[in-house]
């Protein structure tokens, strides 16, 4: 079309920077310029940008697709932050808060701040928007966009389907009109603490869903795992305030489908190669991108402690992972728990 504002389905015209240009970002900045925005993507290293913004490729995250040229590179932040309506925080929860600390200084009051990292911040336990908030300020007007979502399928315009969030609904509406077009539907959901959690920690259980495949568990395994899973996941969600209802939508039961079947899924490729008998730095050290479950496995287990939840399978994860327990033995002794309702009075 071209209307540019035409192709999406609210907000067009609107100045977006993208903060991070990993796959999901470069994904993201290439979905808003298709939506009539002015684009600016920002990454942290100069040389990687330069040659971006020559060859409009980004060979390291998101092979083989071209980056339209009215999405204009940056990688100083003040070229590109300042003058934007939404800010999108593209980075790995990782290395969000030194982006943030970064990022504070060029940050108006006006500026709407989408968080789309999906983990946990290690040792502080702190989720996306909860960390940009601590950095930036607990006044900032924040959301979320989270759900299943591979970015090399968003950005061969393939239906996709996510959730907007914020506290306040004005925000979550237009967080969804700035990002909606034909080929990504966008719903919203006030309970950010639930997206956000089914978001996270669904990464662990895509790292034992990785492990099952690795050892040759089968179908029905997998189908238990993954079910099993979204369970302790939503016992631990609500114990600290979430709703349960939040956990069978797109960024719990959807997200976690997603995440443990896909081949683009990393933390599902972490637990598939340690099953095969390679160790987690091996593992850690050869990926390009990060596979934020193996850092949140670590959170997954203080929170069960801290809210007493019981969550058996992100244990198993961190005694593979942390404690040289083997997948194999870790994987019989979930089948061998003393037997119990599959539903009582807590819950699943």
């Amino acid at each position: 079309m071209a209307d540019g504002a035409a192709k999406g389905s609210g907000i067009g015209g609107t100045s977006v920077a993208v903060i991070g240009c990993g796959g999901w970002g470069t994904a993201l900045a290439i979905l808003l310029d298709g939506n009539g925005h002015e684009v600016a993507l920002w990454g942290v290293e100069p040389e990687y940008v330069r040659r971006m913004d020559q060859t409009r490729l980004n060979p390291r995250y998101l092979p083989g697709i071209e980056v339209p040229r009215s999405v204009r590179l940056s990688s100083q932040m003040a070229d590109c932050v300042p003058q934007s309506d939404v800010v999108v925080a593209a980075t790995p929860t990782l290395y969000l808060r030194s982006v943030c600390e970064r990022l504070a200084p060029h940050l108006r009051e006006g500026h709407l701040l989408v968080n789309v990292a999906k983990g946990m911040e290690e040792g502080t336990h702190l989720l996306g928007s909860q960390l940009i908030a601590h950095v930036c300020g607990d006044g900032r007007r924040l959301a979320g966009l989270y759900g299943p979502s591979h970015a090399e399928e968003v950005a061969r315009r393939l239906p996709t389907t996510v959730v907007a969030t914020s506290p306040d609904p004005e925000l979550a509406r237009r967080t969804q009109q700035t990002f909606m077009c034909p080929t990504f539907r966008v719903y919203t959901n006030t309970d950010v603490l639930g997206v956000e959690l089914g978001a996270a920690l669904k990464n662990v259980i895509a790292i034992a869903a990785g492990m099952c495949d690795g050892l040759g568990f089968g179908d029905n395994a997998k189908s238990a795992l993954l079910t099993r899973g979204l369970a302790e996941i939503t016992r631990l969600g609500v114990a600290m305030g979430a709703r349960a209802e939040t956990f069978a939508g797109l960024t719990g039961l959807g997200d976690l489908i997603t995440t443990c079947v896909s081949p683009y899924g990393r933390n599902l490729a972490v637990g598939v190669r340690i099953a095969r008998g390679e160790g987690l730095d091996q593992v850690v050290r050869s990926m390009d991108q990060v596979a934020e479950g193996v850092r949140t496995t670590k959170s997954a287990c203080a929170l069960a402690d801290q809210y007493g939840v019981e969550m058996p399978i992100s244990r198993a994860v961190h005694a593979v992972l942390f404690e040289g327990k083997g997948p194999l033995a870790a994987g019989k002794e979930l089948m061998e728990r003393a037997a119990r309702p599959e539903l009582d009075e807590h819950g699943p």
